[in-house]
C-alpha cells in the first residue's frame, strides 16, 4: 500500500526524476492487478503522494508505488532501439 506519507521533498525528487514521457520498465509489481513483469511504459505524471502513473504499452494504466514495487528507466540504448523498431514499423 502507498505511503499517504511520503515527505515533499521526495515527492519533488520523483517529479524530478520521472518526467512526463519518461520510458520505464517493470521489474516486480506488489499489487492484485499487478501489470506483467518485463512490460514498458511510460510517464504520465506523478502524484502528491509519490505514486508514478503509467501508461503501460498493454494498454493498462496502473500506477507504480515507488516503495513497494521494482522498476527502471530505460537505459539510451533500449530507448534507441525502440526507436529504431518504431521506424521500421512504419
Amino acid at each position: 500500500m502507498a505511503n499517504q506519507f511520503m515527505p515533499e521533498k521526495e515527492v519533488l525528487k520523483l517529479k524530478q526524476e520521472y518526467p512526463h514521457g519518461t520510458r520505464i520498465v517493470l521489474n516486480h509489481m506488489d499489487d492484485k492487478w499487478a501489470v506483467p513483469p518485463g512490460t514498458r511504459g511510460t510517464v504520465e505524471y506523478v502524484d502528491d503522494a509519490g505514486q508514478i502513473h503509467m501508461k503501460w504499452d498493454n494498454g493498462r494504466t496502473l500506477a507504480i508505488v515507488p516503495q513497494v514495487d521494482s522498476f527502471r528507466k530505460l537505459t539510451k540504448e533500449e530507448l534507441l532501439a525502440e526507436q529504431k523498431m518504431a521506424i521500421k514499423v512504419m
